[in-house]
């Protein structure tokens, strides 16, 4: 085959029909003699029909990933080749690039006893395929994409055939028959299994995620019962102990589970125990939600039950609801070993996506190590009071019985919070509380001694940090729930203080529950489970009372009544509305959490004057007023705040622009460009201010830009 050397010489193919394949192109050698690939050129909005068509390849069916990618500025260069790329994209077959069956070589099959002890793996995953290729979106012609097939072949580095129906050593009777593919059909079986869901919907659901892609057949039919019914079988007999010792235990599943563990440090005389668990899919949930969004941590769970406390890393999916993208098992909060694992969570995103950036990042606990975040995450620390408030309520209403003293004893907690913006001094405060309620011996013994010793240094986290909102608390606490619920169940009682039992249930049960619930939700199938999912956060469920259930107090705004939707004759009582601390008599307050008719009700009191505004928005315009105050004298103290301020206002303008678009394409076009890293380009735009600099600056900025592109060759070429 002719060698093509220049990409003007492609011709540009547009294959007829919906989707299409490798084999409906006509490839080309692009290159030297030395080194060439096979390549194709198409149009750029053809590029998904290309993926779907090798993804339904029969005799390979598949899915395939983004391994790597990278984006450029159009404008970003001055030269540029013809081959120059405006978007690469680097993808893989799911079935690869690491290669997870035993000993790195095949998977085991039915011919071999397989070990049950063992949570089941993904048998038709990672299996070490090599087949990839690449999409570069030309920089040169943006409305065409260049195909480069390095390797069109589905077979592992041996040469073998390592997935599909072509795979004798794939797993179940008959795999050569009907091809157990895809990640996603095979986490949506296991999920299911996993959250007890009977084996006919298993099976069900199963067959019909087969069925997109071979058809139906009575003999798959009965392949896929049996494969659901072994898979199942291996489930239910795998056990979290690896070994008696738990220390060992744990070794051993950090060793099988390479892929899922992004930190580990075995407890020794002078480093604590620190284990970071992240699977493939969270990874990926984390780039997804977290690039120019929010994190938060759920940071203490378990400090008390569990051998080591639990912290859970959360995004804010695509409904605002909270999503576990790492677990990190350790008792110690110190600086040095926070950013050890911090550091290494942040790089394994960073080998994945260079641009990510996350723009905030919630704590919950005001004695947590903050200066890891700004160093590693470079981004605003935020804090929010959902832990504190379910702590406070949950304590009042278990050791005070009049529920009116609840009330109050809540409220004025509350206002002492919200002293730290009116000048009141919160000490005095609560010594009058402690007076007023002296006969609540018990609550007062809990609050002196677990609160009064550290309270100024919640107060002041407070203050010093811009506060959460609602919305996000009520996601946060809602997780909170959900892991109580999954991790504290009676039958489990026994084993809470093994390390390797609390990384089986969080891997197994809790993942596939988060991973079912998104799936429900993109794929709008499993409709129940969707619907369930919606509901989890008291903020959805808030949205769904209309405004004219809720009847506020006209006298001193004391109070506040919500009918209920379900039974109009009763109606909930929310006391003190309008700030974080109300306290509302409903069956889902009264367990301490924050409910969805104090929700509501703050929703409405929020755009009522007669009411002061949440601590968050108050939080936020004492930031702004500190932003915009002069300085005592004119110094550059004054310039600095100046420009702080507008750099705020104007990414407060471009957010609400964002918001009320209804076009997308009409904001990305007026953005300005953006200037690249200097480590990933060749040249970059310069300012237009450089053209009217005299001809002999111009020289010698030309001639110090060639000594340092020699002095660059001669670096890499010493490397």
């Amino acid at each position: 085959m002719e060698i093509v050397e220049s990409i003007p010489d492609l011709a540009v193919q547009d294959p007829p029909g919906e989707d299409f394949s490798a084999s409906d192109l006509s490839w080309t050698k692009f290159g030297t003699e030395e080194r060439h690939d096979d390549v194709a050129l198409i149009h750029y909005d053809r590029v998904d029909a290309f993926i779907i068509g090798e993804c339904c390849n029969v005799e390979f069916p598949t899915r395939f990933h983004i391994e790597r990618g990278r984006k450029r500025s159009k404008g970003s260069l001055k030269e540029y080749k013809p081959d120059e790329y405006l978007e690469y994209r680097l993808y893989w077959c799911s079935f690869g690039p690491e290669n997870y069956g035993e000993g790195g070589g095949i998977l085991p099959s039915r011919r071999y006893r397989l070990n049950t002890r063992n949570r089941a793996a993904r048998p038709q995953s990672m299996r070490g395929c090599t087949c990839h290729f690449i999409v570069k979106r030309l920089y040169a012609r943006p409305s065409l994409a260049l195909l480069i097939y390095n390797n069109r072949r589905h077979v592992n580095k041996s040469g073998f055939v390592c997935h599909g129906p072509l795979d004798r050593d794939a797993i179940g009777p008959g795999a050569k028959n009907i091809p157990y593919i895809c990640n996603e059909i095979q986490q949506q079986t296991m999920s299911m299994i996993y959250l007890g869901i009977p084996e006919e919907n298993v099976l069900a659901k199963h067959i019909e995620g087969i069925q997109r892609y071979c058809g139906s057949d009575a003999k798959v039919n009965s392949l896929a019962a049996q494969y659901v019914h072994k898979l199942g079988m291996i489930i239910k007999r795998s056990t979290h102990e690896l070994d008696l010792d738990d220390q060992a235990s744990i070794r051993l599943w950090v060793e099988r589970n390479k892929k899922s563990v992004f930190f580990c440090q075995d407890a020794s005389e002078n480093d604590p125990f620190i284990l970071g668990v992240q699977t493939e899919w969270q990874l990926q949930q984390m780039i997804r939600f977290g690039h120019r969004s929010l994190i938060a941590a759920d940071s203490t769970f378990g400090i008390k039950k569990l051998k080591y406390p639990l912290c859970t890393l959360l995004v804010f999916d695509s409904r605002q609801h909270a999503l576990p993208v790492a677990w990190i098992i350790t008792r110690t909060i110190a600086k040095p070993d926070v950013s050890k694992w911090m550091k290494a969570l942040h790089d394994r995103v960073l080998a994945v996506d260079p641009t990510w950036k996350v723009n905030g990042f919630l704590v919950d606990d005001a004695a947590a190590e903050i200066d890891p975040i700004r160093e590693i995450f470079s981004c605003t620390v935020l804090f929010s009071l959902w832990r504190i408030r379910r702590s406070w309520l949950r304590n009042i209403i278990k050791k005070c019985s009049n529920i009116e003293v609840q009330r109050e004893i809540f409220k004025r907690l509350g206002n002492i919070v919200y002293s730290i913006w009116d000048g009141t001094d919160p000490f005095v405060a609560l010594e009058e509380l402690s007076q007023d309620f002296v006969d609540q011996m018990a609550f007062l013994q809990y609050f002196k001694a677990t609160w009064v010793p550290k309270f100024e240094m919640w107060l002041t986290t407070m203050k010093t940090l811009p506060l959460a909102s609602q919305e996000a608390s009520g996601a946060i606490e809602a997780y909170h729930v959900k892991l109580k619920v999954r991790l504290y169940d009676d039958s489990h009682l026994g084993a809470l203080q093994r390390v390797d039992w609390l990384v089986h249930k969080l891997t197994t049960e809790l993942h596939s529950s988060y991973w079912l619930d998104r799936y429900a939700d993109e794929s709008d199938s499993f409709q129940n489970v969707k619907a369930e999912y919606i509901a989890t956060t008291s903020w959805n469920r808030a949205l769904q009372i209309p405004d004219a259930a809720v009847t506020l107090d006209c006298m001193d705004n004391s109070f506040a009544k919500v009918l209920s939707q379900k039974d109009s004759t009763i109606a909930r009582l929310v006391w003190n509305p309008g700030s974080e601390f109300a306290h509302c008599d409903c069956e889902w307050s009264m367990q301490g959490n924050l409910c969805k008719h104090v929700i509501k009700v703050n929703m409405i009191c929020g755009n009522l004057q007669s009411y002061r505004p949440s601590m968050s928005f108050q939080s936020f315009n004492e930031i702004l007023d500190s932003l915009s105050k002069k300085p005592a004298d004119d110094s550059i103290a004054l310039d600095l705040s100046t420009a702080w301020t507008h750099q705020m206002l104007d990414q407060i303008r471009k957010l609400v622009e964002l918001n009320q678009a209804n076009n997308i394409g009409t904001i990305v076009n007026n953005m300005p460009l953006r200037w690249v890293a200097k480590k990933g380009r060749t040249s970059v735009g310069r300012p237009s201010t450089l053209a009217l600099l005299p001809s002999s600056a111009n020289n010698n900025s030309t001639s110090s830009a060639a000594k340092k592109k020699q002095k660059r060759k001669r670096l890499s070429r010493l490397c």
